[in-house]
């Protein structure tokens, strides 16, 4: 038609409107069926001989049903790509887990804070660093419970806490949970009840969480109304803080070392002060299956960064935690010198590490025979079955069968 060249170039500006003239690569490549569309468009303007208003009508029509296509299209494969990755990242945590159950290995399950209330703890770390409880556990002839937390992909779908499915889930658990531990009444209490460490000799230092960005988290906790003992920016090491929980336990909050997707933050470590790092090493690396995926050594201190990984591999995954190993150079020359466990009276706060093991009968004797100590044999006290050892430095360390006793993964026996 003699009209087509003055169409076309309507049409065209019509779409550079749009933001659909000049795309390339991932956007319009998809746009077999936006093509299919623009086709039509074209056929109704040289049906209608010129731009009449129907004519401007359709194309107005078209060219934002192209708009709409393009831009869902390229929403969709971002999301398909994110969520890919979290399911791989998913995928690849429990073939770790599947891969350290194989071997018999000892994994690193939790680490034990006691809490004054869990109905500001337990929120507190599920809106503030996105955790959530897994399993809890009530003993009412002993007063107290047990709420057991962490940070999981949001797409993957845990049993009711509480319930025998999620009993299962946690004593199978692939990677490290935070457990709080509740003595009934305590909430009562007006003052603080609980030492959160860090005083002259303490052994206990933190937990810690990681993030893609500390300064714009550390802005969001902040505008939530949590109050921090170090701001990214304050003291000698920047880009890292510290914050405190409902009980006063510092929680650090560092950058991921390599960006992650899906959660905002990841349980990341729990820190000890150690006397000695060649006797606590041989402990958690040859007794406990745990592996040194990194260092840091300073003028007066050095830092050791242990995890559970499969054998034969030395790849950690950075979703799952670490447990640092602080060293104060010189402390281990000082024969008289040991840190609080923080099991002390008038200092307990942190409680214990914890390790899954197939027989905790043979890990004990295993452990015993190296020269170590038992707190609590398997068959001692009321709860058979699992056990509490120490570690160089005192620390308690409990061993729990993995998989529990029974059918409802009873994790001991009476």
């Amino acid at each position: 038609q003699s009209g087509g060249p003055r169409n076309l170039m309507a049409m065209k500006s019509m779409f550079r409107s749009r933001g659909l003239m000049g795309l390339r690569g991932s956007t319009f490549r998809y746009g077999k069926i936006s093509i299919l569309m623009a086709a039509v468009c074209l056929l109704c303007i040289c049906v209608s001989g010129g731009l009449s208003s129907r004519g401007e009508r359709t194309l107005s029509l078209t060219a934002s049903a192209i708009s709409e296509r393009v831009t869902t299209t390229a929403s969709m494969r971002r999301n398909f790509s994110q969520g890919r990755r979290v399911q791989c990242a998913t995928q690849k945590r429990e073939m770790c887990t599947r891969a350290i159950a194989a071997t018999g290995k000892p994994s690193w399950q939790q680490t034990m804070l006691r809490i004054k209330d869990p109905k500001v703890s337990v929120p507190y770390y599920e809106q503030k660093y996105g955790m959530r409880l897994l399993d809890k556990y009530d003993f009412p002839d002993m007063s107290f419970s047990l709420y057991f937390m962490a940070t999981i992909p949001d797409d993957v779908k845990t049993p009711e806490p509480g319930t025998v499915e999620a009993h299962k889930f946690l004593w199978k658990f692939p990677g490290t949970t935070l457990e709080l531990t509740h003595n009934w009444g305590s909430e009562k209490e007006e003052s603080a009840i609980y030492h959160p460490g860090n005083t002259e000799g303490d052994g206990f230092g933190h937990i810690a969480f990681s993030c893609n960005d500390v300064y714009e988290a550390c802005d969001g906790l902040g505008d939530t109304g949590v109050s921090f003992k170090k701001k990214p920016d304050e003291g000698r090491m920047k880009g890292l803080a510290f914050a405190y929980d409902p009980d006063s336990y510092w929680v650090e909050i560092v950058k991921n070392p390599e960006p992650l997707d899906g959660k905002k933050f990841h349980f990341a470590q729990t820190m000890i002060r150690v006397k000695d790092p060649k006797k606590s090493l041989k402990f958690y690396v040859d007794h406990l299956g745990m592996s040194v995926i990194r260092e840091k050594h300073f003028d007066d201190f050095s830092l050791y960064f242990l995890a559970t990984i499969p054998d034969g591999t030395t790849e950690h995954d950075p979703r799952n935690p670490v447990l640092e190993l602080t060293h104060n150079h010189g402390t281990e020359d000082k024969e008289d010198f040991s840190y609080k466990n923080g099991n002390e009276d008038g200092k307990k706060g942190f409680g214990h590490v914890g390790f899954l093991v197939d027989d905790v009968y043979k890990k004990c004797e295993e452990l015993e025979a190296a020269g170590y100590k038992l707190l609590k044999a398997p068959d001692g006290g009321s709860m058979k079955g699992l056990a509490f050892a120490l570690d160089p430095d005192g620390y308690w360390v409990e061993i729990v069968k993995r998989g529990g006793y029974d059918e409802a993964a009873t994790p001991y026996f009476t």
